[in-house]
């Protein structure tokens, strides 16, 4: 559990998933979200990216599932 948790607190992995999660509670629709996702993820590894920390599919993806989370949160509070 200790790995998980330090591997978890790497490369501030936890903010891209937390973040995601409340940028999705606020997507009105599933398509919104998609294209939310995407666009909120590429823009933070494409930062990293240009001052040379280089891309990271790992906080990539916990961004993009964060904010698939926040909607699918989101849309069963709705039902």
């Amino acid at each position: 559990m200790k790995k998980i948790i330090k591997w978890f607190l790497k490369s501030h992995r936890w903010q891209h998933l937390l973040l995601g999660i409340l940028i999705g509670l606020g997507s009105n629709s599933w398509y919104c979200t998609e294209y939310v996702a995407l666009g909120i993820s590429g823009a933070l590894e494409f930062k990293d990216y240009k001052y040379n920390q280089g891309w990271d599919w790992i906080d990539f993806s916990l961004t993009f599932i964060g904010v698939n989370l926040g909607y699918l949160i989101r849309y069963l509070i709705k039902f």
